[in-house]
């Protein structure tokens, strides 16, 4: 059940419950001197903050890499070879 921040009119004062949505709909029905407060909500997920790529899914960006030479994902995971290597930096060099 999430929590909700409430402002009393009357008295000013700030409080959280823990309600469910349709208890939260009905409290503030039945109390109009309350107001919810809006404020940003408190998420959780289960992803790391880690920008680690599962060696698995590397295999994966690698494939499809060689169907896409050119695109980002091959200059980041792609395997080159040493003539690509050369190529490329020649090609910045004068470019660049």
């Amino acid at each position: 059940m999430p929590t909700y921040e409430f402002l009393n009119t009357k008295t000013g004062e700030e409080f959280e419950v823990l309600m469910k949505i349709s208890e939260r709909e009905e409290y503030l029905k039945n109390n109009p001197h309350i107001q919810p407060i809006i404020s940003a909500p408190a998420l959780v997920t289960g992803v790391s903050t880690s920008n680690k790529v599962p060696d698995g899914f590397k295999e994966v960006l690698s494939k499809v890499a060689e169907k896409h030479p050119t695109s980002k994902v091959a200059q980041r995971y792609g395997k080159k070879s040493i003539k690509q290597i050369k190529t490329e930096q020649i090609v910045k060099k004068h470019l660049g």
